[in-house]
């Protein structure tokens, strides 16, 4: 699932953002899928991803030609919550699982600047909805 900036960004909020966040489930199963989806990139930096990676730490990240964040989590809310608030997105005819505002919003609740201005943005979009 997408979130992070380029799910703001879907939302409406034209920001800057440097990479892609994906939220994932951390099934083993799950993870092999998203490695080998990955492969695709041209660089193949997920080689460099170890299986116990998503488990070691908070944000695994690929940087081949886009930089892609890996996490099992994101503001203490883990892929199987977040599935249920998922917004499908299809661009150039593939659906794409992105967060909805409102899981954005619960995500969102941090410290970081960046965040802060998200949240006034989704708090103004919520009260619209």
């Amino acid at each position: 699932m997408v979130i992070g900036g380029m799910a703001i960004i879907q939302q409406g909020f034209v920001r800057a953002t440097e990479d892609i966040d994906l939220l994932i489930d951390a099934l083993p199963e799950n993870q092999d899928r998203v490695r080998q989806a990955l492969l695709e990139l041209p660089d193949g930096a997920v080689k460099e991803m170890k299986p116990k990676d998503l488990e070691t730490y908070l944000v695994v990240r690929v940087a081949d030609e886009i930089v892609v964040d890996l996490m099992k989590s994101a503001g203490g809310i883990e892929f199987k919550e977040a599935s249920r608030d998922i917004e499908w997105v299809a661009i150039h005819g593939v659906n794409i699982p992105f967060a909805s505002a409102q899981l954005l919003w619960r995500m969102k609740q941090t410290v970081r600047e960046k965040d802060a201005l998200d949240r006034v943005f989704l708090k103004e979009k919520l009260r619209k909805a």
